[in-house]
């Protein structure tokens, strides 16, 4: 037997660059001045009395937020976490409907009547292996206590207004919010909000766009020893497309990312490969530059096809691409001053790394309706999102005051929205003067 040689366990990945990010975060944090807003937003009667419910019911939000952490479901499967939703609802009198918009997991309850309609966003999908690496339990207890104290302002006040809670199955790559968009969910809807856990607070934190891209090669299999001349190498094709990418890399924008898994590269080593494949995500900071990288991409997946002699299909967005973020400061600056009010600093754009940037399909609604994504923080910078250390902070003591400082921000901005005219229109002048309504179907191309 030949014994194994070598390194058996991976190198740990040097720590400087993120102790660089930290501690110009930290000097950035020091001077930035938090985004403001001119407008007097809802009374503070009204701001206090939502609060106050959505403290009295705190201990429901945080069973909820452990519930659904010890029971993670991926994608399109949420039916328990949908059902947890629907029943905590139930039991203060509110009616949810789940399996809406073409969706078995969506959900969807309305509370209120008439005025302005704002919708908060839950999430619940979970990490294959990992669970809630994301923290959507914590979106989704967010969410729910904002709309259950909303629902208690709104049946006490004399205030025109109604609040949707959407329940958005498939954030982690398949991009249900889209097909919910598509069937309407968002048609009569004048702002969203939604929150995501993070390493900090920030009032806007860039997302970027991403779409898939799956390369699929054809070559013609042969004995890969007595004939290996008559075969075409699917399996060198796509090593060739996967070096094309890595040498793409150095001449894009510091925005853009490129990375791929080779899903299919042969059967059995004495056979040329006659088929092999490999799957990519494609991100960027904008439509335009997203549609460009597109181009390339599949320049780079042509070429690498030509070389081997080998035919290519591509195949782009089999689950829907998602947008960057479209971020409403005058929102923003709302979510911000009443994070203020429960002890957080919601940091401005342009303080914390860009370079910490992931993708949601939040993009896709932000560019049909003004709406917010603001991050809170439930763990330290050094802790990543989709790790097992961000799930076990999703569930930590820092992960259930979130959830309950993250309601009452959700739920105060969108009480400023219904009981201050103002507000509103400053978040629609904003969208309108960001390019207004976007038609997600043409804007890559």
């Amino acid at each position: 037997m030949i014994e194994a040689t070598g390194h058996q366990t991976p190198v740990p990945p040097d720590t400087a660059h993120l102790d660089q990010l930290r501690a110009a975060t930290e000097r950035a944090a020091a001077t930035a001045e938090p985004l403001g807003s001119a407008h007097a937003g809802a009374p503070a009667e009204l701001l206090d009395r939502t609060e106050q419910a959505i403290e009295a019911i705190g201990p429901e939000l945080l069973a909820l937020s452990h519930d659904l952490h010890a029971h993670p479901e991926e994608g399109y499967a949420e039916h328990r976490s949908a059902r947890a939703v629907a029943d905590l609802l139930g039991r203060h009198g509110v009616e949810a409907e789940v399996g809406v918009h073409g969706l078995p997991t969506a959900l969807r309850a309305r509370t209120g009547s008439g005025g302005p309609t704002v919708a908060v966003l839950a999430e619940y999908d979970a990490l294959p292996g990992i669970g809630h690496g994301c923290g959507h339990n914590v979106i989704c207890s967010t969410a729910v206590g904002a709309f259950l104290g909303l629902h208690a302002t709104l049946a006490a006040a004399d205030l025109p207004g109604t609040v949707l809670l959407l329940g958005t199955p498939a954030e982690e790559g398949g991009g249900g919010k889209e097909v919910m968009a598509r069937d309407g969910a968002f048609d009569d809807v004048d702002v969203v909000v939604m929150l995501h856990p993070f390493s900090y607070d920030a009032a806007v934190q860039p997302f970027l766009g991403r779409r898939q891209l799956r390369a699929t090669f054809t070559g013609i299999a042969a004995h890969a020893s007595a004939q290996p001349f008559m075969g075409r190498n699917a399996l060198d094709a796509v090593v060739a497309g996967y070096q094309g990418v890595a040498m793409l890399r150095q001449h894009v924008p510091d925005t853009d990312r490129v990375h791929g898994v080779i899903t299919d590269g042969g059967q059995r080593p004495n056979v040329v490969p006659e088929t092999a494949e490999a799957l990519y995500y494609v991100r960027s900071a904008s439509p335009e530059t997203l549609a460009d990288l597109s181009r390339r991409m599949e320049a780079v997946m042509v070429g690498a096809a030509a070389m081997t002699g080998c035919g290519v299909e591509l195949t782009w967005d089999e689950l829907p691409a998602y947008l960057p973020i479209r971020a409403n400061l005058e929102l923003a600056a709302r979510w911000t001053q009443h994070q203020a009010r429960r002890g957080r600093t919601a940091l401005p754009p342009g303080v914390t790394p860009a370079s910490l940037a992931g993708s949601t399909d939040l993009g896709n609604v932000s560019v049909r309706v003004p709406s917010i994504h603001p991050m809170i923080a439930i763990a330290g910078p050094e802790t990543s999102m989709h790790t097992t250390g961000f799930a076990a902070a999703a569930a930590s003591p820092a992960g259930d005051a979130a959830v309950l400082d993250g309601a009452v921000g959700l739920a105060l901005t969108a009480l400023d929205v219904l009981a201050d005219p103002a507000v509103l229109a400053a978040a629609r002048a904003e969208f309108e003067a960001e390019g207004g309504v976007l038609d997600v179907a043409t804007a890559l191309g």
